[in-house]
């Protein structure tokens, strides 16, 4: 085996990303997988962000991908709060019936 190169974590950061697009596009019903979805989408971008930031030595990268991290965290905290009051309301946290919202 041979060294770790940048372009393993371009590979690893790209089956993230592909896989957190399915998890969107493949399951239209739970809103928590959507929301998971999400975040695998941030990791992989983070990794790459993290991967180039090494490999050019330079900080810049690392010092953004803490604050996509921030992001994401406020983007999760956010979301299973509006999820939580959604469901006091519905009953249900069926991504069909978001469209019959009031207001």
């Amino acid at each position: 085996m041979g060294p770790v190169g940048v372009e393993h974590y371009l590979v690893v950061g790209a089956i993230l990303f592909v896989l957190g697009v399915l998890g969107i596009f493949l399951n239209r019903k739970n809103v928590i997988v959507i929301l998971m979805a999400v975040e695998l989408i941030l990791l992989a971008v983070n990794i790459n962000l993290v991967a180039f930031s090494a490999f050019m030595g330079d900080l810049v990268g690392q010092v953004f991908a803490m604050m996509v991290l921030t992001v994401a965290a406020a983007e999760a905290a956010i979301g299973l709060a509006i999820l939580v009051i959604y469901y006091r309301g519905r009953g249900t946290i069926a991504v069909d019936d978001v469209n019959r919202m009031k207001g």
